[in-house]
């Protein structure tokens, strides 16, 4: 794994991938929320650019099974080591805070927990049965791990009923021993051939980062590989360095890049495609499982 010594000098950001600092009162009602239920969020361990926006109009991405990882991804600033017991409580603080927030549309992730023998695949299904209880009308996307494969795993997910189905693929298959040492790129698209093949009516959606050295070939080769496991929805932004242990940015992609990308996805079929600099797999989430359930 090749990754930047303090030595290097850092490539300066261009203006579109800069954005304003988070403020405003909503955002310090939902900051001061999370607080109170002992949650996390991806938005702050992953230092989401987007957190400004998303919190000031009220949305963000839970972080359930706690804030330690069990895997070392290199482009991911989520604390990696041995996490402690799984909360069994969590799924109703949880399903609290969104009903606080009066949430139309939640969006729940997790770390990823090789030490528990469902990949922490039952929290993800007690979170939606009681937000499906407590917030009735409120739609929700699960962003998953991998779970190592396991169909019984995905199948607790899959029987609790979420309305979109996400699970990130993140890079191309070349990048993945140095970008995601611990995943593979075939097991990633099974799991979301397996969703599809649980629930025939699920809507299915993953993600790629752009910026780790990644050719226009690859990214489109992923594309054709998504669709051709049936996945709606595809998210792709460019890779922002999280910190200096991190891999390096190869290059920022341009906006008009991703505005072919765009087009490109939707001609493959894709029902939607969310494609910009700052885009995170959970941008615009609400908009998507709206559109999406208007149209059925």
């Amino acid at each position: 794994m090749t990754i930047a010594t303090p030595k290097e000098k850092p490539q300066r950001k261009p203006d579109w991938v800069r954005v304003k600092m988070p403020a405003g009162q909503t955002y310090r009602d939902v900051r001061k929320l999370m607080r109170s239920k002992v949650l996390h969020t991806v938005c702050e361990e992953a230092m989401c650019p987007n957190i400004g926006e998303c919190w000031g109009r009220g949305t963000a991405t839970f972080l359930i099974l706690g804030d330690i990882c069990t895997r070392s991804c290199a482009f991911c600033n989520i604390k990696t080591g041995r996490p402690g017991p799984v909360d069994e409580d969590e799924p109703e603080r949880v399903a609290q805070a969104i009903k606080a927030m009066q949430l139309r549309h939640a969006v729940l992730t997790s770390v990823d927990r090789d030490d528990q023998p469902d990949g922490g695949a039952h929290i993800f299904a007690r979170c939606l049965e009681l937000i499906h209880q407590l917030v009735p009308g409120c739609t929700v996307e699960v962003l998953i791990p991998d779970f190592k494969g396991r169909r019984d795993a995905l199948a607790l997910v899959m029987d609790a009923r979420p309305d979109i189905l996400n699970h990130n693929v993140e890079t191309v298959p070349r990048l993945y021993r140095t970008a995601r040492p611990q995943a593979d790129y075939g097991q990633s698209l099974r799991v979301l051939q397996m969703a599809r093949e649980l629930d025939p009516k699920a809507t299915t959606k993953s993600g790629i980062m752009v910026g780790l050295g990644e050719t226009w070939d690859e990214v489109i080769a992923v594309m054709h590989d998504l669709r051709a496991h049936d996945v709606d929805i595809l998210t792709i932004g460019q890779y922002l360095r999280p910190g200096p242990n991190n891999l390096p940015i190869a290059r920022y992609w341009y906006p008009d890049e991703f505005n072919r990308l765009h087009q490109q996805g939707l001609a493959m079929g894709f029902s939607w495609v969310e494609s910009g600099p700052l885009v995170r797999s959970s941008y615009h989430a609400d908009e998507q499982a709206h559109a999406l359930r208007d149209n059925q």
